[in-house]
């Protein structure tokens, strides 16, 4: 087939067709617009895919039923996606205390700790969330990398780490509130002392 010669063209064309221009070769668009055309239906109607419910069917169903059965269908998962998550962040902090707090290596903690203050509470880990969005809090409020508590943050990585661990997921555990409670006083003290971040 000559070079130009098959070219589907961009879009649909009228009532849902693809249209395959013949001949177009080096020739401009109004030249071409002149040529023989022929018109392809696409293969597969999607359509023919979709069966609707019959009115008895429509009348028993309920989309938040069928919605909350699908979580609980996942919800045997969240454990261990929460356990993933822990281990990113851990992982991530490791780093940090062999090489050090650098821009690079802080930022992959933030990530890793923003991550699980964003999934935790859908993963059913509420008091998580509420720990990791502390730490990404107190990540966020530093001048520099370097200013990073190694202390604190270590406080904060295995507070996470013993709370999904131990499955500590609400402040119904009350050893996992009151460390949230003191380490959110402490970040609280350090952020107040640092001086301001410089202006980009």
């Amino acid at each position: 087939m000559p070079l130009g010669q098959g070219v589907i063209a961009d879009g649909w064309a009228d009532q849902g067709q693809f249209c395959k221009m013949k001949g177009i070769g080096k020739m401009g668009a109004k030249e071409a617009s002149d040529e023989d055309y022929e018109i392809i239906t696409p293969p597969t109607d999607l359509r023919s895919k979709v069966r609707q419910l019959t009115k008895r069917e429509a009348a028993k169903f309920d989309p938040v039923k069928a919605a909350e059965a699908a979580i609980e269908r996942l919800s045997q998962n969240f454990g261990t996606w929460m356990l993933n998550e822990t281990r990113d962040l851990c992982a991530a902090w490791e780093i940090i205390e062999d090489q050090g707090p650098r821009a690079e290596t802080v930022d992959t903690l933030y990530q890793a700790a923003h991550n699980i203050k964003g999934q935790a509470l859908t993963l059913g880990y509420p008091l998580v969330g509420d720990v990791a969005a502390r730490f990404c809090w107190l990540i966020e409020a530093l001048p520099s990398a370097a200013d990073l508590p190694m202390a604190l943050s270590a406080k904060y990585v295995e507070a996470i780490r013993a709370m999904v661990s131990e499955g500590a997921k609400d402040d119904q555990n009350k050893t996992g509130a009151e460390l949230l409670e003191t380490l959110s006083e402490v970040t609280e003290a350090y952020v107040k002392a640092l001086p301001a971040k410089p202006s980009d």
